[in-house]
């Protein structure tokens, strides 16, 4: 195991005991407020595409997006793993029912369902991206799959990192593949991100 991994593996364990911790009904208050903030952002306001994930856990239960977003005309798609490949690729949805349980235990959208490409698909996009802790800078730390680093490589569009204000730190161990987000959104609005010197 590289020094990198361990470090980020030791990191991941404290973030997800914080986040575990945090009262459920309180959780639950926080997560509507981070919906309702999400959901009035102009960058949310412009878009045409929104990207979502189903969360697990004690993720933020980000549905309410999809909702209003669906409500708005706005078109939603959640990602599907390739586990071989390390990869996803995010499909359209129409509701709540077009996912359904697959690896990880994560809700994923029905394979038949049209396909995101962010090459060719037309229309202001904007990803909420979950993580257990993201940095001062945007970047974030999840689960150590990659799945959304991979993506995050290709994507042009608005990254929208969502958490809870106590799973911010100062700055977390990055390697190359390593991204950003545009902008970090808590239940206290959005965290002026440092730039790098």
């Amino acid at each position: 195991m590289t020094p990198i991994k361990r470090e980020k593996d030791a990191i991941r364990k404290e973030y997800s005991l914080k986040r575990d911790s945090i009262d459920k009904i309180e959780k639950a208050i926080r997560d509507k407020k981070i919906c309702t903030l999400a959901t009035s952002l102009v960058s949310f306001r412009h878009a045409e595409i929104i990207l979502l994930y189903a969360p697990i856990k004690s993720e933020i239960d980000v549905m309410p997006i999809m909702h209003e977003a669906l409500a708005k005309g706005k078109r939603v798609a959640f990602p599907k793993c390739n586990m071989e490949e390390r990869t996803m690729k995010f499909h359209f949805v129409t509701s709540e029912s077009d996912l359904e349980v697959c690896a990880y235990g994560i809700r994923e959208p029905k394979e038949h369902l049209p396909v995101y490409d962010p090459e060719a698909t037309q229309g202001v996009t904007v990803c909420y991206v979950p993580g257990l802790t993201f940095d001062v800078y945007g970047y974030r730390l999840g689960y150590g799959k990659g799945y959304y680093d991979k993506f995050m490589n290709k994507f042009t569009g608005c990254t929208i990192g969502l958490t809870y204000t106590e799973l911010i730190c100062q700055s977390l161990p990055r390697g190359r593949f390593d991204r950003h987000c545009d902008i970090i959104l808590t239940e206290k609005g959005i965290k002026q991100l440092k730039i790098e010197k």
